[in-house]
């Protein structure tokens, strides 16, 4: 579960494993908000600092839905 109540706790423990995010399996991602978006940009701004990229694999239809109402999609691969 991903939501404002603990996005930014999901957020540091990820900028803390990096080498973890560079490939994130988003297919048990069932309940979450648009703070996810938060996270995942998060991630990839500091993956690409480092000049590497976040990949998302299965990402659910309301994530990519999300991705794309905010303008996102292109920035996460989506």
């Amino acid at each position: 579960m991903v939501t404002q109540a603990n996005a930014l706790q999901l957020q540091k423990e990820g900028l803390l494993n990096l080498s973890n995010l560079r490939s994130i399996d988003c297919s048990e991602l069932k309940d979450f908000d648009s703070t996810v978006l938060t996270v995942l940009l998060a991630w990839q701004k500091k993956l690409k600092s480092e000049g590497q990229s976040i990949s998302i694999e299965q990402a659910p239809e309301k994530l990519q839905v999300l991705a794309g109402v905010y303008g996102v999609a292109a920035l996460l691969g989506l």
